[in-house]
């Protein structure tokens, strides 16, 4: 029988990229919620606890990143061959993607029993930090088979089209991460009162829980997938090859976010520690816009994989102006709110009146870059869908290592805290403009080919 074809390739534009996107819009505006829930709730233990919190950061963030370009990957591959109508080789991406995404636990799980110590160790010498550092990261990475697996599952789900399912999967992932923090953290409900230790086991908890969800939709709903252990036991390195030609460019990406926070703190801690808290508390709150136009980008990425496999330049063409004009409109929100209410905003963070003096001109020059970001974002979503994800990595390169970090530091030389803020829409324009650059070359080499 002739298969039926997807709804990515016959469902309104419109609306199918906000059936597509909303689900991981809400999803991502809980995982921005809980971000912010998680550091109130450590702090509360003593401000060392959050320290060592923060010490763990980067090596989480690369576990996220891994896991997460590895779904990317998968996600381009499955999402072209459906659209191709090549099913064979849609399952075999699929069934690849879960030995990579064992294969990823595997290496943290070394990781975290070998080099947990060692990691804290070499970001600080206070006793009290490096135990609890040691602690949450060790549990962390010894038990990240959740994280890895659960977001593989959602990348699978996203991939054909089930985001209101991948939606389910994070979104009660991140809820019960909330509910267990303070019950583990300090004791409740007649749990043992476990501390730092107790916000890495509620952490690793809602994981796992979301891990098992997606794997529960896949198995039920994801009827376009077969899923089958001899498949995953025989991969084609052709295979594995395409899947991370488009998932490193995304890995390192994602990594480099990192690197830049790092370099970061180091040019506001010359200053004081309050601007780096400052700096802290910006992340927190940008990323309930920023969050959002990614859970777009990832809606958006299946349905111009999907178009581009199934040669619909017109569902493409409509898919990249509407998204444009979504991420757009959800930065421009973003700016008037930070311009309009810095102070309500940083008191989210019990604010002092140094951070006050620090803060409120720091968000309102930094939310000058959220118009242009939307954009960037937007347009690189083509990027990731055709497998030419290297141009992102280009871009970020460029915006986070390149022009943000000597922009910043050379502002910091003229002695005023107020002036390194500037270095972020300054980087955001040169992103802007090299987004604009690579996407009409891709534009005009593959979509206008159709």
């Amino acid at each position: 029988m002739e298969p039926r074809e997807n709804k990515m390739g016959v469902m309104p534009v419109k609306q199918l990229i906000i059936s597509m996107s909303l689900p991981m819009m809400i999803s991502m505006l809980v995982q921005a919620l809980y971000n912010v829930v998680d550091s109130a709730f450590v702090s509360q233990i003593n401000e060392n606890a959050l320290t060592a919190l923060t010490l763990a950061f980067p090596l989480q963030n690369l576990m996220i990143a891994v896991g997460s370009g590895t779904g990317v990957g998968v996600n381009a591959l499955l999402s072209r061959s459906l659209g191709e109508k090549r099913f064979d080789r849609s399952d075999k991406a699929a069934n690849t993607g879960l030995l990579l995404t064992f294969l990823c636990y595997i290496a943290f799980l070394l990781v975290g029993l070998f080099g947990a110590k060692g990691f804290i160790g070499s970001q600080t010498d206070n006793p009290e930090i490096l135990e609890y550092g040691t602690t949450y990261l060790r549990i962390c990475c010894c038990l990240s088979f959740g994280l890895f697996f659960q977001m593989t599952f959602e990348r699978l789900l996203q991939s054909t089209g089930r985001t209101l399912y991948s939606m389910i999967s994070q979104g009660t992932g991140a809820i019960i991460n909330i509910i267990f923090d303070p019950i583990m953290i300090f004791g409740l409900l007649g749990f043992p009162k476990m501390g730092v230790a107790g916000a890495a086991y509620a952490t690793v908890l809602g994981q796992v829980a979301a891990a098992i969800i997606g794997m529960t939709l896949n198995l039920k709903k994801n009827k376009e997938i077969q899923f089958s252990l001899r498949s995953i036991l025989a991969p084609k390195a052709n295979v594995v090859t395409e899947i991370y030609f488009v998932g490193i460019p995304s890995i390192l990406m994602m990594s480099i976010g990192s690197l830049m926070t790092y370099l970061m703190n180091q040019i506001l801690t010359s200053f004081s520690a309050t601007a780096t808290a400052v700096f802290g508390a910006y992340f927190k709150l940008q990323s309930f816009f920023f969050m959002p136009v990614f859970g777009l980008n990832n809606g958006l990425i299946p349905v111009l994989a999907y178009n581009y496999g199934a040669r619909k330049k017109d569902r493409i063409e409509h898919a990249l102006r509407f998204s444009m004009v979504l991420a757009v409109g959800i930065m421009a929100v973003g700016t008037l709110v930070f311009e309009a209410v810095p102070v309500l905003l940083l008191g989210l963070f019990n604010a002092s009146g140094e951070m006050l003096r620090i803060g409120v001109p720091a968000l309102r020059i930094i939310c000058l870059a959220f118009i242009p970001a939307g954009a960037s974002i937007a347009m690189g979503s083509i990027f990731q869908a055709f497998s030419q994800s290297y141009y992102s990595l280009i871009i970020s390169v460029a915006r986070q290592l390149v022009v943000l970090i000597p922009v910043a530091y050379l502002l910091s030389k003229l002695g005023d805290v107020t002036l390194v803020w500037w270095a972020f829409p300054i980087a955001e324009v040169v992103s802007l403009i090299l987004s604009i650059l690579f996407f009409r070359r891709l534009y005009n080499n593959t979509v206008k080919a159709l």
